[in-house]
């Protein structure tokens, strides 16, 4: 368990072996969600060739569909890869994830069409969706465990940091890649082949990482979280999952609560805010992601700071500043929204400065809420569960309200949520100072 280190040992400075840590596990977790972004990038382009042809609408909301499938299965990969990576190690669960993300997306890529197999095409394109989600579902706890545990006691976060860093660079290097290819192909082209080439390629640097994966050494909190459980009568419950419930079940509770305000948030302000203000204002879309781009560009850059914050004045002051600026700012962004690009730059980069304090803490909070033993899983399976009732649901729920007559209240929706995020994170425990067994 985590007990308080004396001040001697608060070491400030990354080994040779936590730097590279960061690097494998941080290139590894950003390759992995480049292959899972390509799917809502391409999606529009290749929806009717694996559906009856005469319906392209119908085939866009199935391939849709099937992108929603992706999430379901989240959670259960958080629970069967966190188990893997808490008995197995960290490094054997992170190579598998990311053999299964690669050889999925390249499945996608190389799958034939309807014409040429039927309705055999949809159901290989489910089941390679499938393998997606189980793979970023599993990746995130046993990423997290792995940059965290491998820190210095005092750059924890700015570890953890590294996390949530190649997470947007990997939906940013998706974005960029379909950019690339439908400006530099013919329509035609981008249509037979050019989105595939796209899918093979993210395949392909899937196996790179799965090289630099394979250089990194295991953690030394999992070996002391193996030898414990091997002498003791948690022998008897080798199962992750179940320890994770009947162990630590207000850890888990919290994890799930910590979760719930920063993935609501971020969908909202990353993945939806650009189509939010395109409908309700009028901008034009291009110049409604152009902002959202520019903004997740000084999200990344702000990250590794985030973290070094974090590590200085504690777990606690960062993200409650997270959750408490954006109760103060939900009115006024959402009252302020019209259709100048400049206005929507300045919301969009108000809101992602804020959410800095959540996403540079969310791994290393979660990851020391628990002994090792139970460490990936118990990141992982909360963390997927609160996404995919939260952050999955966002953009639906903002929808409605707004197609409901109720677009004036979206702004209480993100506010009540930060509100919920700041009684959770003002009541937990400060973990900065803690060690790692």
């Amino acid at each position: 368990m985590s007990t308080t280190a004396p001040e001697t040992v608060h070491d400030t400075k990354l080994s040779s072996k936590g730097r590279k840590a960061i690097v494998a596990g941080s290139i590894g977790n950003a390759v992995e969600f480049v292959d899972w972004a390509l799917y809502s990038t391409f999606s529009s382009i290749f929806a009717h060739h694996f559906f009856p042809p005469g319906d392209d609408v119908a085939a866009l909301l199935s391939t849709l569909a099937i992108f929603a499938v992706g999430f379901v299965m989240r959670p259960v990969g958080a629970a069967v890869m966190g188990s893997y990576a808490d008995r197995h190690g960290r490094k054997k669960g992170l190579l598998l994830t990311i053999t299964l993300m690669a050889v999925a997306t390249l499945v996608i890529g190389i799958s034939p069409t309807f014409q040429q197999v039927g309705y055999l095409a949809p159901v290989i394109l489910v089941l390679a969706r499938l393998v997606q989600g189980f793979a970023a579902g599993g990746e995130f706890g046993s990423a997290s465990a792995f940059l965290v545990e491998s820190a210095a006691p005092r750059r924890r976060a700015f570890a953890g940091s590294w996390q949530q860093v190649s997470v947007a660079a990997g939906v940013l290097i998706a974005s960029a890649l379909g950019f690339v290819i439908t400006t530099a192909l013919p329509e035609d082209a981008v249509d037979s082949w050019g989105w595939r080439a796209a899918f093979v390629f993210a395949a392909s640097l899937g196996f790179i990482g799965l090289w630099l994966r394979r250089s990194v050494e295991e953690t030394t909190s999992f070996a002391t979280g193996q030898d414990r459980v091997e002498n003791s009568d948690l022998a008897t419950r080798r199962n992750a999952f179940v320890r994770m419930v009947k162990d630590h079940p207000k850890a888990t509770l919290r994890v799930f609560g910590i979760t719930i305000a920063g993935t609501l948030l971020y969908y909202l302000w990353v993945n939806f805010m650009p189509t939010y203000a395109a409908v309700t204002t009028g901008i034009p879309l291009n110049q409604a992601l152009l902002a959202n781009v520019i903004a997740m560009v000084v999200f990344i850059c702000l990250l590794p700071f985030g973290g070094i914050l974090s590590d200085t004045i504690g777990r606690k002051p960062t993200m409650a500043a997270f959750a408490g600026g954006f109760l103060l700012f939900a009115w006024p962004a959402f009252t302020l929204l019209n259709g100048n690009f400049w206005t929507l730059l300045a919301i969009e980069l108000v809101g992602i400065v804020l959410l800095v304090g959540y996403s540079a803490n969310c791994a290393v909070i979660m990851a020391e809420q628990f002994p090792p033993e139970v460490r990936a899983t118990g990141i992982g399976l909360p963390y997927a569960l609160a996404v995919a009732v939260f952050g999955g649901t966002a953009p639906y729920i903002t929808t409605w309200m707004n197609t409901n007559g109720h677009g004036g209240w979206v702004w209480a929706y993100a506010a009540g949520a930060a509100a919920i995020g700041l009684v959770v994170y003002l009541t937990m425990p400060e973990t900065k100072g803690k060690v790692l067994d």
